[in-house]
């Protein structure tokens, strides 16, 4: 089957078997291997990215399903010139060890921050309790994702 979506602002189209998920045409058709397959089963949040601004798990999405939506990946979300402020964050906070859980945090943080900039740590928490970290003990994570919340207030006047 065709799917044609728009992916990390590049409109793609792709040729897949109906039953390819999302996480797998990202990763072995497109290259796009940062975003990370735990579970397979939409249980660890490795496979976190967004969809019309939404944190959803590609590994439970068809790759068809995605036809005509508009796609971020963690690629997607680091400006050229560097690491975005969330990143950053991320770094400075040592908000991770292994890395394989980082990818669906920052994206399910990206998707939070991006509808609540003014987030508390109970409510980072709670978003953040639907991915599985074994390295960090999530105190650092949810630092992180605080600090950042900055970088996602709209300036005076915005809309």
């Amino acid at each position: 089957m065709k799917a044609a979506f728009e992916v990390n602002g590049e409109l793609v189209e792709v040729d897949v078997e109906p039953r390819l998920s999302l996480a797998d045409c990202l990763r072995d058709v497109l290259g796009l291997t940062g975003t990370h397959l735990g579970c397979e089963h939409g249980v660890c949040g490795a496979c976190t990215v967004i969809v019309e601004g939404q944190a959803v798990r590609s590994c439970l999405t068809l790759a068809v399903q995605a036809d005509g939506e508009r796609i971020t990946t963690v690629e997607g979300l680091s400006p050229e010139e560097g690491l975005s402020p969330l990143q950053a964050a991320f770094r400075k906070h040592h908000a991770l060890q292994c890395g394989f859980c980082t990818p669906g945090m920052v994206t399910t943080a990206h998707a939070l921050l991006s509808e609540e900039p003014d987030a508390d740590a109970d409510r980072v928490r709670e978003v953040l309790s639907g991915n599985i970290c074994r390295c960090t003990g999530y105190v650092p994570i949810v630092e992180a994702v605080l600090e950042a919340r900055a970088a996602y207030r709209k300036k005076e006047g915005e809309s």
